[in-house]
């Protein structure tokens, strides 16, 4: 169960695509490992009930019109964060492959560490005997990839660029709800994070195969994937992008909420 700050508003933002066989325990697992979250299920113009079946389970359903793609609809939660006032906001696949029982040490890491606006948790920094994530080895191939270039742009080691299962404090919310990469967008983000001089680390979590449904990235897309994400990556490093607001330049004491 998480231990967060009971004067502070938390909301896990789960996109989902036609995640109908997973969306509802995903939601009836936060609320029963993480109850001081509200659980909002932005519903990428599904085409099955995952909309009706996050909503059975007793999430907040944002539906929208039709299939943006991942950075869309996580861009949705962060909209939704900064106007409702949310404090800290979780990003949690809709596949099954987070568990909610590790955001506790997301927030933990947090609250220890206040001048970071992002904690990532990373299936790749386990150890030892401990939990391995099962990835095949033409994923696991493009994720180092990133996380060798990316660890070189940003000046400090990344292990897991693709990952989706991060926290954000205030500052990161609105800078991510005004500007957010659309297509495969995890690791450009980090790219973002790096140019506005906001901070994130990375912590190890346990993380699982997808549950059920179909991954947007199969095998055959693998190439295009790598390609099309190397291409953002660069496009990237000299892409003027709009301050988080006019002005926006608090210290980061003042925005962590912790």
């Amino acid at each position: 169960m998480t231990s967060v700050r009971p004067d502070l508003r938390h909301v896990a933002v789960v996109p989902a695509y036609n995640e109908a066989a997973t969306v509802g325990d995903v939601v009836r697992r936060i609320h029963a490992d993480a109850p001081e979250w509200d659980v909002v299920v932005v519903d990428d113009g599904s085409t099955d009930s995952t909309a009706d079946i996050a909503k059975a389970a007793g999430a907040r359903v944002l539906r929208l019109p039709f299939n943006l793609g991942i950075g869309g609809a996580v861009q949705a939660g962060f909209t939704f964060a900064r106007e409702h006032g949310y404090d800290v906001m979780a990003q949690v696949d809709g596949d099954g492959q987070h568990d909610p029982a590790e955001l506790s040490k997301l927030v933990d890491y947090m609250r220890t560490h206040p001048e970071l606006d992002v904690v990532c948790g990373s299936r790749f920094l386990l150890s030892g005997g401990d939990h391995r994530y099962p990835a095949p080895i033409s994923r696991r191939t493009g994720i180092h990839i990133f996380a060798f270039l990316l660890s070189r742009f940003v000046r400090q080691p990344i292990s897991d660029p693709t990952s989706g299962f991060r926290i954000y404090n205030r500052r990161a919310i609105r800078l991510f709800a005004t500007d957010y990469p659309h297509d495969y967008p995890e690791v450009e983000a980090i790219l973002m994070l790096h140019h506005h001089r906001l901070r994130m680390e990375e912590i190890p979590v346990r993380m699982y195969a997808r549950g059920g449904g179909v991954s947007s990235i199969s095998s055959g897309k693998s190439a295009y994937y790598m390609v099309k994400v190397l291409l953002a990556l660069f496009v990237g490093l000299f892409r003027r992008r709009p301050l988080p607001e006019p002005g926006g330049s608090a210290p980061v004491a003042a925005e962590t909420g912790f």
